[in-house]
């Protein structure tokens, strides 16, 4: 069986926006470096399957993610597509390099928690704000579009529990800045289908609705699908997902693989929600990805439909 019945249920949105993860956030906690043309080809063929949106790379130093040194080389390759992808930038250093290269989509990534905003951005909570304002008022004069993460919104491995108030008040804080939509990320995969809604709930409370919110869900305790639906039921219309499920967070050794695109796309489909995504494509997309890094797909439905794999030898 390649796809699901088709059972819709009352209530849900008719469309979503599949916000492709896999070539930034998926790649960047892969110890073996990947060659700059395979990401070119993989975020191709993640276009090429439908997927609205794909975050290319980062623009952070790579002392701290090696992986991703070879962001100006990669946008190079992508050429005039490439520009308007989404990449991420850590500061206006970052911005420089973006701009340089005519990118016209920025992220910028903050935490809801003290220990993370120290031990990812090298900062406070505040303090991170403070080093965020001109990013996105600069690039916001530029004519480019802001998106913002928010990590660590449902726990924190060294802070455990996360006050919904502190997420809120986080997230209305960068949206002021000049964001355009908040991403909501549950980093250590710990969140449950009460707490997406609770807090879904709190954002709107504060002047947030679902239009300006996204969520990025982790699959560390199995719970991502099972968020997205409760998500879904609150009316957000925007998911990360990432390519075969891959990913983590170099600096959250917890955080296991993001939500995968396939699994995501399956369920949608299931509810008769529009996706735009050709799920053998991307079945084929993230097998081919597999083979290169040498081990099978975390994701449930690529292990479904797809051949076995084995590692590709150069």
């Amino acid at each position: 069986m390649e796809r699901p019945a088709v059972v819709p249920l009352e209530g849900l949105p008719e469309r979503v926006t599949i916000y492709e993860v896999g070539a930034r956030d998926g790649l960047q906690n892969e110890a073996a470096l990947v060659p700059t043309e395979i990401k070119a080809e993989l975020i191709t063929r993640l276009l090429d399957a439908g997927l609205p949106i794909v975050e290319a790379t980062s623009f952070v130093h790579p002392t701290w993610v090696p992986q991703l040194a070879d962001a100006a080389e990669l946008m190079a390759l992508l050429g005039d597509r490439g520009r308007d992808l989404p990449v991420l930038v850590p500061n206006e250093r970052g911005l420089d390099r973006a701009l340089e290269l005519g990118c016209r989509h920025i992220a910028i990534f903050g935490s809801a928690t003290e220990t993370f905003a120290a031990k990812n951005l090298n900062n406070t909570l505040d303090g991170q704000l403070a080093m965020f304002e001109p990013t996105v008022r600069r690039a916001r004069d530029a004519g480019i579009d802001v998106r913002a993460y928010v990590s660590m919104c449902f726990g924190d491995p060294w802070e455990g529990a996360v006050p919904i108030e502190q997420v809120v008040s986080v997230g209305r804080r960068l949206f002021d800045l000049g964001a355009s939509q908040l991403s909501i990320g549950d980093t250590i995969g710990v969140g449950t289908a009460g707490h997406v809604t609770a807090l879904v709930q709190a954002f709107g409370a504060a002047g947030l609705g679902t239009a300006h919110l996204a969520m990025h869900f982790h699959d560390t305790y199995g719970q991502a699908l099972a968020n997205t639906l409760a998500a879904l039921r609150t009316g957000i219309t925007t998911f990360d997902a990432s390519a075969g499920g891959l990913g983590g967070c170099p600096y959250a050794k917890s955080a296991t693989g993001n939500l995968a695109t396939e699994d995501l796309v399956w369920m949608l489909t299931g509810l008769g929600i529009q996706h735009g995504v050709d799920l053998t494509a991307m079945v084929e997309t993230s097998t081919w990805l597999a083979g290169h890094l040498g081990r099978p797909s975390p994701s449930a439905v690529v292990r479904a439909l797809g051949p076995g794999v084995a590692p590709v030898r150069e």
